[in-house]
């Protein structure tokens, strides 16, 4: 996987959360916590988008991580930050070891 493919799940994620807090008016944060704590929507018609937003965070969690571990391993391969920027911009796909 490249940098540039986490990259795009985030920012893919990041929209599909930002529909459900539009919708239901919580960050997903806020809303994730009193899933994970048990709590039920009020709503039948809700719960289907419950679910989905529940899974759409947990992804998203996964691929911070991902993203983070990557950086690192770029960073610790390249003088610096700028150099893996640097690369970027000329379009290199910064691939990530497993």
């Amino acid at each position: 996987m490249t940098l540039d493919e986490i990259l795009e799940d985030i920012h893919d994620l990041e929209a599909d959360l930002s529909t459900y807090e539009r919708k239901y008016g919580v960050l997903s944060e806020t809303f994730y916590q009193s899933y994970m704590a048990g709590e039920e929507p009020a709503d039948d018609a809700w719960v289907q988008d419950w679910t989905r937003w529940a899974s759409t965070y947990k992804v998203w969690l996964r691929r911070k991580e991902h993203y983070k571990l990557a950086i690192q391993k770029l960073t610790a391969q390249s003088p610096s930050l700028s150099d893996i920027i640097q690369r970027r911009a000329r379009y290199e796909p910064l691939s990530i070891a497993a």
